[in-house]
């Protein structure tokens, strides 16, 4: 019995990893270290799979860097964009039982969706949404900084988002799409994506560790923690961030030992354990070109890597002659790649906990390489040396920002006039007030510190344990306007590269004024031959009113000592001048129009 119990405890915590001795995988281990160490990654776990058989999966470097905890095929990772597959696969199967055409306009299933003009109104379908050529642009910023639960809250966002392009000209990403197909499987089917997700195919794939929430991560076993390099060299520990309302887009959780069913499935015409999971028409649908992704004959450095087109969550190419469908996947310390070749019946999942890292595209190529048989390149160095290359010409980029600068000037406005509340419907509300004599900008998400570059022009940097990390330089500029009134109006930044710039309303920031203070301003004043009158409501002392003969009742906001504005129009400022006794006797309008006198009665 002892020995019996030395045994399992030397299972517990044995690493599962499924050791080829397929020879076309020889050398992988060394060749897959050297990958590590390049890209100075804290881990990844790769799986290989050859027709319905797992051949080779297994665990490099730690999940959890701190506590040298190992990576394993086990080690779960949020996956990104690569969860794409899977939401595009509910339109097929919801195709297959009859409850929708892929040729429906997505307003037929969502009603109060609303594009931003008619064309989009009229021509987008969900085949449209499906392979990104409607014409909208990313807008990522609109979910990712003003993040939000709300699927809804995201949807109406959606009438806001300027196009660039005609419905089906030309093929563009976007993840607002693929919310929307989402949403509509949750109308259709009567449950949330993340139900429809986990019982369409977590639950009959048998993928028991995959889940389609954040919190799955967060407390799911030996799950990994997400990183980034800092300046080249520093691995730093990142906050899991929560996708929320966008899941449909990318909030999938999983390990290689997961998706390597998920693999076996679309290698095996959607058939997996004999139970059809998917229709092999749909499958055959899904992994054809359906959209050009970009044009253009091979280069002379990379002849046989060429047609780059998207299907239904995938894209497809041909690598070394070989028919390649494939999608990675990229959210806050997280890194993926799903690939497979169907007529080779070979599937490949690499997932790192590496923000934005290039290690899953040259690990799926390493092995590409060798279980196809065809020459090998050293993608390890040629993507570090094009990588090296892109890094200095940013800098040089940067350099070139930075000598633009009008050096010498100064805001129009005492700082504390920028802060206020700051609005665009089609993304979202985010703060500016006054620190330690500097701006920041404040969203759900994070904060930004605002160093001023010229005029009325600032520059965001991330905020970082509660100082700006300077050397993250960002290419967006804050360029606030005035209005008629001369005051601090909006903000305008160039947050979408294809559209023009977005412009952010301000609401001025409120002030908190005691009961007896706000019943100083109460009576009535005389402007221009008529009686106008300010006033508190019964019950409601924190708010001041004001009524003008001949036009509705407003509601004031005060934004500073003795001085208001209207809550519902913008550019009036109300002042409450006093006398030498310190009371009240008049109040000052000023608006876009000129400035006018009211003597109190």
């Amino acid at each position: 019995m002892k020995k019996i119990g030395v045994l399992l405890g030397l299972l517990v915590g044995f690493n599962f990893s499924v050791m080829s001795q397929d020879k076309r995988l020889e050398g992988l281990e060394e060749e897959l270290e050297k990958v590590l160490e390049t890209w100075q990654a804290p881990g990844f776990s790769v799986v290989v799979v050859d027709k319905d058989k797992v051949i080779y999966s297994k665990g490099f470097g730690y999940r959890d860097y701190e506590n040298q905890l190992p990576a394993t095929p086990q080690t779960l990772y949020a996956i990104g964009s690569s969860s794409k597959a899977f939401t595009s696969a509910l339109m097929g199967k919801l195709r297959d039982e009859g409850k929708l055409k892929l040729e429906d306009s997505p307003i037929k299933h969502i009603p109060e969706l609303q594009f931003k003009n008619n064309e989009l109104n009229n021509m987008v379908t969900i085949r449209d949404l499906m392979t990104h050529r409607t014409g909208l642009p990313r807008h990522d910023i609109s979910w990712y900084l003003f993040s939000t639960d709300s699927r809804d809250s995201l949807v109406q966002r959606i009438a806001h988002h300027e196009p660039f392009a005609k419905v089906r000209e030309t093929w563009y990403y976007n993840n607002f799409m693929y919310l929307l197909q989402g949403v509509i499987s949750e109308k259709l089917y009567g449950k949330s994506w993340e139900d429809n997700i986990a019982e369409q195919f977590f639950e009959p794939l048998g993928m028991s560790s995959s889940t389609a929430k954040i919190d799955g991560l967060k407390n799911g076993k030996e799950a990994a923690f997400g990183y980034k390099l800092k300046n080249d060299s520093i691995v730093t520990k990142m906050d899991y961030y929560d996708i929320a309302a966008m899941g449909p887009a990318g909030s999938i959780n999983s390990n290689v030992e997961d998706l390597s069913k998920w693999l076996i499935t679309w290698i095996n015409g959607g058939k997996y354990n004999d139970e059809q999971i998917l229709s092999p028409g749909y499958i055959q649908e899904a992994i054809s070109p359906h959209m050009v992704m970009s044009s253009g004959p091979p280069t002379a450095d990379q002849p046989d890597l060429h047609l780059s087109s998207y299907g239904y969550g995938w894209m497809v190419s041909s690598y070394k002659g070989h028919y390649r469908v494939e999608h990675g996947g990229n959210i806050d310390g997280f890194s993926a790649n799903v690939a497979f070749y169907p007529t080779d019946s070979v599937g490949i999942a690499v997932l790192v906990n590496q923000n934005g890292s290039s290690v899953p595209n040259i690990v799926r190529n390493i092995i590409s390489d060798k279980m196809l048989s065809v020459e090998s390149t050293d993608w390890n160095n040629l993507i570090k040396e094009r990588a090296d290359k892109a890094k200095a010409e940013q800098d040089s980029v940067q350099v070139s920002m930075s000598s633009s600068q009008k050096r010498g000037t100064k805001p129009t406005h005492n700082l504390r006039e920028f802060e206020g509340d700051y609005t665009n419907p089609g993304y979202g509300k985010f703060t500016i007030e006054v620190q330690n004599d500097s701006l920041y900008a404040k969203t759900k998400k994070e904060s930004m510190w605002l160093k001023h570059v010229h005029y009325n022009v600032f520059m965001p940097y991330p905020v970082e344990n509660g100082l700006p990390d300077t050397l993250e330089m960002s290419p967006l500029r804050l360029n606030f306007r005035i209005g008629d009134s001369g005051d601090i109006s909006a903000l305008t930044v160039k947050l979408e590269p294809t559209v023009d710039a977005l412009e952010f309303r301000r609401k001025p920031k409120e002030v908190e004024v005691d009961t007896e203070k706000m019943k100083e301003y109460e009576g009535e004043y005389s402007l221009g031959g008529q009686t106008i009158r300010f006033y508190l409501k019964e019950g409601d002392d924190s708010t001041l009113y004001l009524f003008v003969p001949g036009q509705p009742e407003y509601d004031l906001l005060a934004i500073e000592e003795d001085t208001f504005t209207l809550k519902i129009v913008e550019g009036f400022k109300i002042r409450f001048d006093r006398d030498e006794e310190d009371k009240i006797n008049e109040a000052v309008f000023e608006q876009p129009n000129g400035t006018f006198r009211a003597k109190r009665k």
